[in-house]
């Protein structure tokens, strides 16, 4: 009998729908914008934590509208005028009220976990070979959101049965959500709010750093105060009188409590680095994440003839080994350099669009003049960066020209940077070996040391 009670309310009420909305604005949101989710090594499709961390995102917007949601289904009876009616009736209250807090949870699930099977199939079709358990807590408290702001709806509806009801509590929401946002300059989000209080949202931040994950305190705590906001919600379904109602209440004060015990004070303990997707995998002296070893393949040949030519351009001096850059970085923060390795960032356009010589050619680049500002879909670098290291590499395998790296003239800034690449190559070849050598090995140490390497081939040190 109750199956079959259940199964009307899935076909019938408005429950269904809560299901539709949910994914169909999701696919919405992520497949029309061209976002962050579709940059680089974080993007929603590219490895799993960052797929459950983006889905995760958009609970900015979807918890509000599942809290929305559930009060408009809440007024059900009152909008009926069958409230008394259904009070009378021998079948328990907390019976009457399961029914559609369970229908409104199946279809929620079922719209969340399609939205997640979306972006899980693209990954499992992609490149990375790096498959996690991590990312399964992240995606089932997301789910579990949902169904607690859906029923914490329903139960305040139930409450207070007034039209108003729904759109004052999806605008309160919403306001939680922003006051509580955390963003992602820094090394590791953060926000304005106290670490533990900004948890109490269950939306993340954009995922930014492909190797950071939420910390299992940050799951406990988020399930024991989403679990508190649900039992207070079906609480407020089955509650019949003022004393319940406010007994009702102690659930999610309870919650909340004991979340805020558990949370984080830090923000480095809520977003954590997975040692496991940043433990190295090597071919030879060329090593990426293990997030990425499906990218060594195609790295290892390229780097290995870098260092190569490295070591006939700079001798005993030059780089040693090829790296998968892992340091967590704020927003247009210097990059941590080191003249015993080559470090490669995957985000960066130059690395990821080259293969094959150009990749080579790029990673001699970054061996003799690595750029201190990060080349990002984020972040732009700098131009004489790229002409410099347009310079170093075409030195390094013998060109007779200047071959630049990446070269758009559509500006007077970009013209007249590479008319100083230009003059600069005119002048390093005009030197003997010797001095040639000397030269880049100076522009080499103003690169690591963070300093306009293009200044120094060009003899203007007041650059």
């Amino acid at each position: 009998m109750t199956a079959r009670v259940l199964g009307i309310e899935l076909k019938r009420s408005l429950a269904p729908w809560a299901g539709v909305v949910v994914l169909g604005s999701s696919l919405a949101f992520l497949c029309l914008i061209d976002g962050a989710w579709w940059w680089g090594t974080a993007a929603w499709t590219a490895q799993w934590t960052s797929m459950a961390l983006w889905t995760r995102y958009l609970l900015a917007f979807l918890w509000p509208l599942a809290v929305g949601l559930g009060a408009l289904h809440g007024l059900r009876d009152s909008r009926s005028r069958m409230t008394e009616l259904l009070r009378t009736t021998p079948r328990p209250a907390w019976n009457r009220a399961a029914l559609p807090a369970g229908a409104t949870a199946i279809a929620l699930v079922s719209g969340f976990g399609l939205l997640v099977l979306c972006g899980g199939v693209q990954v499992a079709l992609g490149a990375t070979t790096y498959m996690p358990l991590g990312w399964l807590p992240i995606s089932l408290v997301g789910a579990l959101a949902l169904v607690a702001g859906a029923v914490f709806g329903m139960g305040v509806a139930r409450v207070l049965p007034s039209v108003l009801t729904p759109p004052v509590l999806v605008v309160v929401f919403l306001a939680v959500n922003v006051l509580l946002r955390q963003n992602t300059d820094g090394q590791v989000p953060a926000g304005l709010a106290p670490n533990p209080l900004s948890q109490l949202s269950p939306a993340t931040a954009d995922a930014r750093e492909m190797l950071l994950t939420l910390s299992g305190s940050v799951d406990l705590g988020q399930t024991l105060w989403l679990l508190g906001l649900l039992a207070t919600g079906f609480a407020l379904l089955v509650a019949s009188t003022r004393r319940a109602r406010l007994l009702a209440v102690t659930p999610v004060l309870v919650g909340a409590a004991l979340a805020l015990l558990i949370l984080p004070a830090d923000p480095r303990g809520v977003y954590v680095v997975d040692r496991a997707a940043a433990s190295p995998v090597c071919d030879g002296p060329v090593c990426v994440t293990r997030a990425h070893g499906s990218r060594l393949p195609g790295l290892a040949p390229s780097g290995e003839e870098a260092l190569r030519l490295l070591h006939d351009a700079l001798g005993d001096r030059a780089p040693r080994s090829v790296r998968e850059e892992t340091a967590l970085r704020a927003i247009l923060a210097e990059r941590q350099l080191s003249g015993a390795e080559v470090l490669v960032d995957f985000d960066d356009p130059l690395i990821v669009r080259a293969t094959g010589r150009e990749l080579t050619r790029v990673l001699v680049a970054q061996g003799l003049a690595p750029n201190c500002r990060a080349r990002t879909e984020r972040e732009s670098g700098t131009l004489s960066d790229v002409a410099a290291q347009s310079i170093a590499a075409s030195w390094a395998l013998g060109d007779h020209r200047l071959e630049p790296l990446e070269k758009d003239a559509t500006d007077e800034y970009t013209r007249s940077t590479w008319e100083d690449a230009e003059a600069a190559w005119a002048r390093l070849t005009a030197l003997p070996p010797a001095g040639q050598r000397s030269l880049i090995a100076e522009a080499r140490t103003a690169a690591l040391s963070c300093q306009n390497p293009l200044a120094v081939l060009m003899g203007d040190t007041s650059r």
